[in-house]
């Protein structure tokens, strides 16, 4: 235990009076007072405060949230809500939800101190009201959620109230040592559940929350014990930690450098207490009479009736007893910051990194002044690297109020790190401050903690004070691993400020290659060096940037920057003074990608597009396409015959032969007669070459045309029968050699001959007469023919039914005498067939397939017997049957054929007659016999 005389005093805090600005009577009351500032008139405060709380940022605004009296305030710091308790009206029921109360707003305001008075009356149910400072309700802050703040069915008067930062947990102490837990959203009351938590029998005097992890406790203090309860779960177990307690407001919880520990003030001793056990306690005289958390200081207001010495930390008119003493203790250091005497302290609130002690007649501002003595102490007692930027910070701060530029800048350098730099660089955005803002950013990008927007504020700087030696020291580092900006930014910016050389030269080493090239080409206008500068790049962004900016360099510069795309479509490798290692060989670019940068440079593509298709054959198509349309464009222009070869030269090159549609349209296009006709033949469109020389009523070629591929595709000599047909001109040697060669080909019947020249007036009979002449006599001969095959069927049918005839009416005499399988005398047992083959029967049985069956004649009928059915399968093959007589050349032959296989026969149906049906049924079995004219015999 540390006793208090014991403890080192340090005075690290300036007091002074809080003053209203000048010329400022009109403010409201909640402005933050200025720095420094020259000030007409103290500030006072309205009487009658009886609570307040502060946070947000705000001071001292008001409105009537109570008819009668606040007796508790609670601001959130996290939230702009405010939770209130007080009195409306007089006899109210409490088991009764109260309706939405809002009064007359004096000045409303979204601030801390809050001050709501009215006339003191008794037995009244206080009102617990939360108030959303955002929003409006008819002037007044909006009341989102009003209910009573009772612990049971009985009023009693409340005694301290706490809400969690979350929203959703907010604990009131009563003076009947009862305590509710509201938990779920406080603003809602649909959401939100009350229920007892503590029952005692001492007032509560204290609460507060600690969140850790998950987990959340409740600290609750009366006048005789201490407690701590789990409320993020079911059951709240409770931990008893101490059996004394303290007076009202004579608790708080501290900030994580004292590990979150709730603080409890007695009159002898401070104790310290985690949510599971007590940690260390100090002894600090007098009657405790607020104890206050403040940036890692514990400030105790206590009553000390004791006769105080002198010191330079109290007044002469502090030596009175029953005095109230403000002392500010530092726990970790264990030292004394600050110690002070006041008369009638109302309370002790923090905000904007000051305390604020409010007593009956007016403020007071403590401020920090003493930095090096406290720098020192704090290293000496090895303050961690936060606490010192904390000091560095309020250092600085003190500095800049006093006008102390230089100084205040290097102190804020001090916090780099741990300070945000945006809190430094508001204060020295002044043009005239801006050597101090340049020093900060400077040491800020050495540290390597500028982000992009501090890097433009420096280049910004330097541009600003034209300080050239300056800016190149920045930019020219001597190696890549000693930038301690962003390199884009600073490109950015300095090329907006027309710094192009230097922006070139960060562009440069930095291998921001587009940079480069847009400053160049876009700033500087030097294309030259733009394009060796590509030479030099890699492949891959040699191929990008040439994509990007091909238009403009071969508007230009078209032969440097054709060269350079020949070798990045071939075979690309950077120049020697490139960066990095050569590429691997074979690198090449799609050159078909490049053809639209040569838009209005036709000389250059064409020397381009040659290039390609000699060094590099296996070109993309879209390459040959392109050449192939510039010569026939050339060509179409001049009818130069040796452009006229290139063309044809290049059809003829190979890479036309299955994409051609193309070159087809673009030699239509330029009137190319002899690429179509070249491309047609290529693919085999051999009607639209015989249309084409029917257009232009070339005869001859029409002639040559069938000659040449008539073979492949017969129908073009019907065609020409057809086309020489529709002339009126004397075309009779040109049909006599069309006549010929389908008389000869057998292409079409006489008739339909004769039908097609019957169109021309100048075709006579003398035209087709010997066509006419020769058909007639082989349809002659043919005649002849199957009149004599006719015959000789009709003869082998008659003498087969003779047979037949025979063998159902007259006996069978069997009269061989060898057999006709080992050709030896018979012998008994012996195998007759009727077909007049006989057999010795171990001969038949070793060589018979069955007993029915003819070991000679089987084979023979096998044939016919698959005939039949082949014939039979292939009745119902009428779309067969149609294609075979549309492209013979003889469809009587396809009839015959299709005949002799029965196609033509008459279907047997359910409905014929009986005698029609045993009729066919006879026929059907004299065919079968005609084929199976063998029989077993024995």
């Amino acid at each position: 235990m540390a006793a208090y005389l014991q403890w080192r005093r340090f005075v690290f805090f300036d007091k002074e009076l809080v003053k209203e600005p000048q010329g400022n009577d009109g403010a409201a009351p909640g402005a933050a007072p200025a720095s420094g500032t020259a000030a007409s008139k103290f500030l006072c405060l309205p009487p009658g405060i009886t609570v307040c709380d502060s946070g947000r940022g705000s001071l001292l605004t008001s409105f009537q949230a109570y008819k009668l009296r606040v007796t508790h305030l609670y601001q959130l710091k996290q939230h702009n809500i405010l939770a209130s308790v007080g009195e409306d009206e007089e006899g109210i029921n409490p088991l009764v939800s109260p309706r939405k109360e809002t009064g007359k707003t004096q000045k409303p305001g979204n601030g801390c101190f809050w001050r709501v008075t009215s006339i003191h009356t008794s037995e009244v149910c206080p009102q617990v009201k939360i108030w959303n400072l955002e929003k409006r309700d008819g002037g007044n802050p909006l009341c989102t959620r009003i209910f009573p703040a009772i612990p049971g069915t009985e009023p009693t008067v409340v005694s301290c109230l706490t809400v969690h930062e979350n929203l959703n947990f907010m604990a009131i102490g009563f003076t009947d040592g009862s305590v509710t837990l509201n938990k779920g959203d406080i603003t809602r009351d649909r959401h939100s559940k009350t229920q007892i938590l503590h029952k005692g029998n001492y007032p509560v005097t204290g609460l507060a929350f600690r969140q850790a992890g998950k987990t959340t406790h409740l600290f609750v203090v009366t006048t005789e014990n201490v407690q701590s309860y789990i409320v993020s779960g079911k059951d709240y177990p409770r931990v008893e930690l101490d059996t004394h307690g303290c007076g009202l407001r004579c608790s708080a919880l501290s900030d994580p450098s004292q590990d979150l520990q709730f603080i409890v003030a007695g009159d002898e001793c401070v104790y310290l207490y985690q949510p599971d056990e007590r940690g260390p306690c100090f002894a600090f005289e007098g009657h405790k009479l607020i104890a206050h958390w403040f940036r890692g200081y514990l400030v105790i207001v206590s009553r000390d009736r004791k006769v105080s010495p002198k010191s330079e930390f109290t007044s002469r008119d502090s030596q009175s007893s029953d005095k109230q003493i403000l002392n500010i203790y530092d726990l970790c250091n264990k030292f004394i910051a600050y110690s002070a005497v006041f008369e009638d302290v109302v309370d002790v609130l923090a905000e904007w990194g000051s305390l604020y002690v409010l007593t009956r007649d007016g403020r007071m501002l403590f401020k920090k002044n003493l930095f090096e003595m406290a720098i020192n102490l704090a290293k000496s007692q090895h303050l961690d690297s936060d606490g010192l930027a904390q000091i560095f910070m309020q250092y600085g701060d003190h500095l800049y109020s006093k006008g102390n530029h230089d100084g205040a800048v290097q102190q804020y350098i001090r916090t780099i790190g741990k300070l945000e730099p945006s809190y430094v660089i508001r204060k020295f955005l002044d043009a005239q401050r801006i050597h101090n803002l340049t020093a900060y950013l400077q040491t800020l990008h050495r540290q390597s903690l500028a982000n992009a927007d501090h890097t433009t504020l420096l280049l910004n700087c330097y541009t600003k004070l034209k300080d050239s030696s300056k800016l190149e020291e920045f930019i020219k580092t001597k190696s890549e691993s000693e930038v301690h900006f962003d390199v884009e930014t600073a490109i950015k910016v300095l090329r907006q400020a027309g710094y192009y050389s230097h922006a070139l030269y960060l562009a440069e080493n930095h291998a921001h290659h587009e940079w480069y090239l847009k400053i160049q080409l876009e700033d500087i206008k030097n294309y030259q060096e733009a394009v060796q500068y590509i030479g030099k790049l890699p492949f891959e962004q040699a191929e990008s940037n040439m994509k990007r900016y091909g238009k403009i360099l071969m508007h230009h510069i078209p032969e440097q920057t054709t060269q350079l795309l020949k070798g990045l479509c071939t075979d690309y490798q950077p120049s020697l003074e490139g960066r990095g290692d050569r590429e691997a060989p074979g690198c090449r670019a799609n050159s078909e990608e490049f053809i639209p940068i040569f838009a209005n440079n036709p000389r250059e593509l064409k020397a381009f597009l040659e290039h390609m298709s000699e060094v590099q054959p296996d070109s993309p198509q879209g390459i040959y396409d392109t050449l192939l349309e510039l010569r026939l464009q050339n060509w179409a222009h001049e009818k130069d015959p040796q452009l006229h070869a290139e063309a044809i030269s290049l059809l003829k090159s190979g890479r036309f032969c299955n994409v051609f549609d193309k070159a087809l349209v673009l030699c239509q296009m330029h009137d190319f007669q002899d690429g179509v006709l070249y491309l047609y033949e290529q693919g085999k469109l051999f009607q639209q070459i015989m249309h084409y020389h029917m257009q232009h009523e070339q005869y001859r070629q029409v002639i040559a045309v069938c000659e040449r591929h008539g073979e492949q595709e017969p129908s073009l000599w019907e065609q020409a029968l057809s086309y020489f047909a529709r002339k009126e001109e004397d075309c009779k040697e040109y049909v006599a050699a069309v006549l010929k060669h389908i008389e000869n080909k057998n292409l079409m019947p006489p008739l339909l001959v004769v039908q097609t020249l019957a169109h021309n007036s100048t075709a006579t009979l003398s035209v087709i007469r010997d066509y006419l002449v020769q058909k007639l006599q082989k349809q002659s001969q043919q005649i002849a023919q199957d009149e004599l095959r006719v015959r000789r069927y009709r003869e082998e049918t008659t003498r087969i039914r003779q047979e037949i005839q025979e063998l159902k009416a007259s006996p069978k005499i069997f009269q061989k005498t060898k057999c006709s399988i080992c050709n030896s005398a018979l012998e008994l047992p012996s195998v007759h067939f009727l077909c007049g083959h006989s057999f010795h029967q171990h001969c038949f049985e070793s060589y018979s397939e069955s007993d029915a069956d003819c070991p000679t004649c089987l084979p023979e009928n096998r044939k016919v017997m698959d005939m039949i059915r082949a014939q039979e399968q292939k009745r119902d093959l009428h779309d067969q049957f149609q294609h075979q007589l549309k492209c013979s050349n003889d469809s009587f032959s396809v009839i015959a054929d299709y005949f002799g296989r029965g196609v033509f026969n008459k279907l047997t149906l359910l409905t014929d007659p009986p005698t029609a049906r045993l009729t066919a049924s006879l026929e059907a079995g004299l065919q079968r016999d005609l084929l199976m004219h063998s029989r077993r015999g024995t």
